[in-house]
């Protein structure tokens, strides 16, 4: 008897472990479930940068004002008032008007908002293509080496000697339309070859790694191994250059425009916007036709600098672990 009181005892205990590990399992999935993913944990980093975040509502604000421009703006952008700039000379802001008006009469503040629509275009187009071609070239410079990586880089140094404006207003002054796809176009052509730098260092240092070794002993191709292997590894850095293109590539339409090769008028853009702004303060006293847009390219390219930084810390592998 005591030995079958001992049995039962055990059959008990034995019985009752596996319900206490059956009830402690699910207990452990939970946790299990809510370890964040690495997008979760770059989020989380980058919202540790205040002033990054911060500026990150300031684009949403600005993307929102060029995207409904039709509907924020409160007059058309090309409607010339002559009585609100009499005898050529600009009207000062007021409740109407808070931008005041350009010698012509037109209000200052719809022609800032549709500004915005062409700059932020100008800036997204280019850099997309330049992170697109850059991309590539860098991508295959890095993996084949040898003449292709030569032929490459060599290429990129040689557009890299011509000096970036020079080269831009020569290649605009063949083009009789110089709208924002030729702009952007143009802008981006000249972008890519510090892409492909960036992307060809970050190969030359994942080509020789076990996954893609792995992917070599099991008969990849070389396209896959490029572009499913490779590339999603340096998409980290391609994304912080692009945040860090965008402002360059709005500076430079803002320059050309307002030098004259780029957007032409009547279309607004910020940089043409600025090209009356110096005579008009001289003769006329009106600051706020250089002041506002202006403001706004600073404004544009401060924020995107922030969010660069912001997500170059978030995406530095060695604050995996903070």
């Amino acid at each position: 008897m005591h030995q079958m009181s001992v049995a039962t005892d055990a059959a008990a205990a034995t019985r009752g472990g596996v319900v206490a590990r059956t009830a402690a399992a699910p207990a452990l999935a939970p946790a299990q479930e809510r370890r964040p993913g690495p997008w979760a944990l770059t989020w989380r980093r980058f919202c540790r940068h205040r002033a990054a975040v911060a500026v990150l509502v300031v684009l949403a604000v600005l993307f929102a004002m060029a995207i409904l421009a039709p509907v924020v703006a409160p007059y058309d952008p090309n409607l010339q008032d002559r009585e609100l700039a009499r005898f050529g000379q600009p009207a000062t802001p007021s409740l109407t008007h808070p931008f005041g008006s350009d010698n012509l009469g037109r209000d200052y503040l719809s022609r800032t908002i549709y500004g915005a629509r062409v700059s932020l275009a100008v800036g997204f187009l280019s850099t997309g293509l330049a992170i697109l071609v850059g991309a590539v070239l860098g991508g295959i410079a890095g993996y084949a080496g040898k003449w292709v990586d030569t032929l490459v880089m060599r290429s990129a140094d040689v557009l890299l000697a011509f000096p970036p404006l020079l080269f831009l207003m020569a290649a605009l002054s063949t083009f009789s339309g110089r709208g924002v796809l030729v702009l952007s176009l143009t802008v981006g052509a000249i972008g890519w070859m510090a892409v492909a730098r960036l992307v060809r260092a970050e190969f030359l240092s994942l080509r020789h790694r076990e996954f893609a070794e792995a992917a070599r002993a099991v008969g990849a191709s070389a396209p896959r191994i490029v572009f499913r292997e490779l590339m999603p590894n340096a998409l980290g850095s391609l994304i912080v250059a692009a945040t860090l293109a965008i402002p360059s590539a709005i500076l430079l339409e803002s320059t050309l425009s307002f030098l004259g090769f780029g957007i032409q008028p009547p279309t607004a853009s910020w940089g043409n916007m600025l090209n009356r702004a110096f005579p008009e303060m001289r003769d006329s006293g009106a600051w706020w036709i250089g002041v506002f847009p202006g403001l706004m390219i600073a404004l544009a390219v401060l924020s995107f600098n922030f969010v660069g930084d912001g997500l170059r810390d978030a995406l530095d592998p060695r604050s995996r672990t903070r």
